[in-house]
């Protein structure tokens, strides 16, 4: 009798190749040293005249470390399923709602954000612009007729104003940080 496999709960996490994990880790590893590099040359705040917590190095100082701590746990989580094993690249198993094309997508949008609307528009419509387009886009369901599209784009538009606002809001009177 053959012994049961172990059940995960994430049943796509064991299919993928433990080196795509290590070439991700690499990746988002040599980002965080550059973040962290960058925010170390920024202003402290001394400089500034201003107390610690007012370093604008600080917050993405804080990020990067973060991300570095994540990539190399990632990396080792890789090395220990056998990223440096012969046969480590098994093939990969479809997944629904994965691919390239929807990571791309969110880096053109987020990169739209960043360059495009920010800066050219106010933050908070520049912010509701974007989180519209990331959910619409996101939640598209081809073949779905229009008349019950409504309701959806409708729920899209209401939750990127409220966090257009929401984020002016939070950073303005909580955080005291003039936005754009």
């Amino acid at each position: 009798m053959a012994e049961p496999e172990p059940v995960s709960v994430l049943p796509h996490e064991e299919k993928l190749p433990p080196r795509v994990d290590l070439l991700t880790a690499a990746v988002f590893l040599a980002a965080s040293i550059a973040i962290v590099y960058a925010s170390w040359l920024m202003p402290t705040y001394r400089q500034q005249a201003g107390q610690i917590y007012t370093a604008p190095g600080l917050v993405p100082g804080l990020y990067g470390i973060v991300i570095a701590l994540l990539a190399l746990w990632l990396g080792a989580r890789s090395v220990v399923r056998g990223a440096f094993a012969r046969n480590a690249e098994a093939p990969r198993a479809k997944r629904e709602g994965y691919s390239n094309a929807r990571l791309a997508l969110a880096a053109v949008l987020c990169l739209v954000f960043a360059v495009g609307l920010v800066g050219q528009l106010p933050f908070w419509l520049a912010t509701a612009v974007f989180v519209f387009l990331f959910i619409l886009l996101f939640e598209w369901h081809p073949g779905i007729p229009w008349s019950q599209r409504a309701r959806p784009v409708a729920s899209a538009l209401a939750v990127a104003i409220v966090s257009g606002w929401a984020v002016l809001l939070v950073f303005e009177r909580i955080f005291l940080v003039r936005l754009p």
